[in-house]
Formats: C-alpha cells, structure tokens, sequence
C-alpha cells in the first residue's frame, strides 16, 4: 500500500511535492476514493525542472497543463491511484474545498487560500486519489495568519484584493500601466508580501509566466 512518503519520493524527480492529504468524510470525493493527496510545486526548484519539459519548448498551449497531466498520469499509474485535476474538467473539481479540507490550507484575510509552506504562492497541479484510507499525519494546529501582521491586506497598490472580495475590473485595469509591470514581471504583491510565501523559494519567472495567462 502507498504511504505518503512513497508519494512523496515519486514526486520529487518532478520538483513536485505533496501539498497535503484528507479522507472521505473530511470533504465529499469522488466514487471509489477514500484519500486524496494533493500535490503542488516543490520550491525551489520546480521551475528550472519544468522549464526543461518537452511540454514547455514546444510552444504549444498551456503546457504546463498538458505536463501536469502527463507527470501525475505517470504517478497514478505507478500508484494505482486515479488523478484529479484543477483545470479541463466539467463541472470543475473541488479543490478549493480540498485544500481546506487538508488542514494545511486556509483561507487568508484576502480569501486567497494560504497554504502552512507555500503562503500565498500556493498552488495545486493535481491530486491523487486512492482507494484505500492512507496514515497521514496530524494537521498543523492554526493557520500562518493567526499570528501574522498580515500585510497582505494592504499590499495591493490598487486596493484590488480586500477582505471585503475582489475588485477584478481594478485589477487587470492596473496591470494594463507602466506601474503594473512590476506585477506582471513579479508576481502579484499580495501574494508576495506573505511572510510564509517570502520563505517558499518561487521563481520570479514562474510568477510571470502565470501572470500573463491571467492576464491574457
């Protein structure tokens, strides 16, 4: 039977790093699976790995959909686990349901969901499904925020993201002027100024490369 460190030491070579894991009961999953381990770029590192990617210098679209398909695919298989996605999927799966049913994901003063190593860099490229109720261990006890400072609320220089919701027109209306680019080149600020996501090791690049999809 696969245990986490298993999963884990499979995901490595891929600059992919389990992110967090629940059973049935916990959130409601899909027929036949008992526990969903959710997984998610290991930093640093996992750009530089996936910029090496047949998927990313082919130059055709959204390759690091098409390589998160076919490395978690490849883990399944080896697995015998079945693969969930956050993206080209009808109705879409829950993974914001998920993540916070890991306990190691909660929703921040910005509603961005922060994750206990990621911060606000937090990202799922997958999960695994399995049939069997896997040991995981114990959650950590309260979110980063708890005793945080919590600049993230102030950091946008548009006042975009408020605990109050997301002003989207707002945002991509500042992203379009000279002093958006430092957004666009660096990643959002919110999620930036997330002291957890300053510990995290993401590269400046992966943050570009994400803010021209969504702002596409």
């Amino acid at each position: 039977m696969a245990g986490l460190d298993q999963i884990a030491d499979l995901a490595q070579p891929h600059a992919l790093a389990v992110m967090g894991a629940f059973h049935k009961g916990a959130a409601p999953l899909p027929d036949g699976v008992e526990t969903l381990v959710m997984l998610g770029p290991r930093e640093p590192g996992f750009w530089a790995s996936f910029t090496q990617s047949a998927e990313y210098c082919d130059t055709r679209p959204d390759p690091i959909d098409r390589w998160s398909r076919r490395i978690i695919d490849g883990l399944a298989s080896d697995l015998g686990a079945q693969a969930f996605y956050p993206f080209a999927t009808s109705p879409p799966h829950p993974f914001y349901t998920w993540a916070k049913a890991t306990g190691r994901a909660w929703s921040s003063p910005v509603q961005f969901l922060v994750h206990d190593v990621a911060g606000l860099w937090l990202s799922y490229r997958g999960a695994l499904g399995f049939a069997t109720r896997l040991d995981l261990p114990p959650a950590p006890a309260h979110s980063p925020c708890t005793e945080c400072a919590q600049p993230c609320i102030t950091a946008c220089p548009v006042g975009a993201l408020v605990q109050t919701g997301y002003d989207l027109p707002a945002c991509h209306t500042f992203l379009d002027q000279p002093a958006g680019q430092g957004c666009m080149t660096g990643g959002c600020m919110v999620r930036a100024t997330c002291p957890v996501s300053r510990t995290y090791g993401r590269a400046p690049d992966q943050s570009a490369f994400h803010m021209r999809h969504f702002h596409r």
